[in-house]
């Protein structure tokens, strides 16, 4: 037998333990996305109370694309922020509700409050795949222009809001503003 045929297993198990070592520092919140500054995915839906809805209806300034379900208990503790947003006009929001069926969803918003200027409603999950969600929550920043520019995935509260989305919100607005 070849001399070096008996060092492949060894070999293979050292490249293994590299990929996995670097494995432990990355980022578990950090997601790809593939969608960063292309347009949103093209859509032609209803929202959960029955609008038709596509993506002339999006906003013509930066908003949130906010996807939740009633299922989802993290989207039940980011949503006092949407709620704080929503009220003081801060930046519009758009909901996706994903993979839910819309009587519960109509029901969650009842209950919790509706930040959302629509909600897209997505039972099958086709167009939250689409977006490339990995489940709810989930939050973009899309541009004036329909542009996707940033993705949060998970809880977006306070501290998440403060730290991370004024400042991109901020920068967003006046790369716009000098356009």
């Amino acid at each position: 037998m070849n001399r070096s045929l008996a060092f492949l297993p060894v070999a293979a198990f050292l490249v293994l333990a590299v990929v996995m070592w670097r494995g432990l520092y990355l980022d578990s919140k950090e997601l790809p996305s593939m969608l960063i500054d292309k347009p949103m995915p093209a859509f032609d839906k209803l929202t959960v109370d029955g609008q038709a809805v596509d993506n002339d209806s999006l906003p013509t300034e930066p908003f949130l694309l906010n996807v939740w379900g009633s299922y989802c208990l993290p989207c039940l503790i980011e949503h006092p922020t949407f709620m704080r947003l929503s009220e003081s006009a801060e930046i519009p929001i758009v909901g996706v509700n994903y993979r839910d069926q819309k009587a519960l969803a109509l029901d969650w918003l009842e209950e919790n409050g509706n930040p959302y200027a629509f909600s897209i409603l997505d039972e099958p999950g086709r167009f939250g795949i689409d977006l490339g969600v990995y489940g709810a929550p989930e939050t973009y920043l899309v541009d004036s222009k329909g542009v996707i520019r940033y993705r949060h995935v998970s809880v977006l509260d306070e501290t998440v809001w403060r730290d991370v989305f004024e400042p991109a919100i901020a920068e967003l607005r006046a790369q716009e503003a000098a356009q």
